[in-house]
């Protein structure tokens, strides 16, 4: 049984990366939708995996992390294993630029061409 557990166990291990993060840095963290329970709003099939990424505050144990959580979501505890977590890889595409845009006081709107695809 040892020999079959030691092989499966490297089978597994080349998959793994370890997980570290620095202070300051931003991470996703991951929600995991247990039965019954609606902590980060909606539960269900289409909820989302992770939310917003938030900043880390302390490294407190081997691997264990504190997060900057909102004061909004003072009933959920702010420390989480590194498996809860996902490096947030900052990405100009994320942002959403609201200038863009223009808001017009009315219920009419006006369409505008984007690109002819087929003539």
């Amino acid at each position: 049984m040892k020999p079959t557990q030691s092989r499966q166990k490297s089978y597994a291990d080349n998959k793994r990366k370890p997980l570290e993060f620095k202070i300051e840095d931003y991470v996703f963290l991951k929600i995991s939708p247990t039965k019954g329970v609606k902590r980060f709003g909606k539960t269900g099939k289409l909820s989302p995996r992770c939310i917003r990424p938030f900043e880390i505050l302390e490294h407190v144990g081997i691997m264990v992390y504190q997060l900057a959580l909102l004061l909004n979501r003072s009933n959920v505890h702010p420390i989480f294993h590194v498996s809860m977590l996902r490096k947030y890889v900052h990405d100009p595409s994320h942002v959403i630029h609201y200038d863009d845009v223009q808001l017009q006081n009315g219920p009419t709107y006006e369409e505008q061409l984007v690109a002819i695809l087929n003539r």
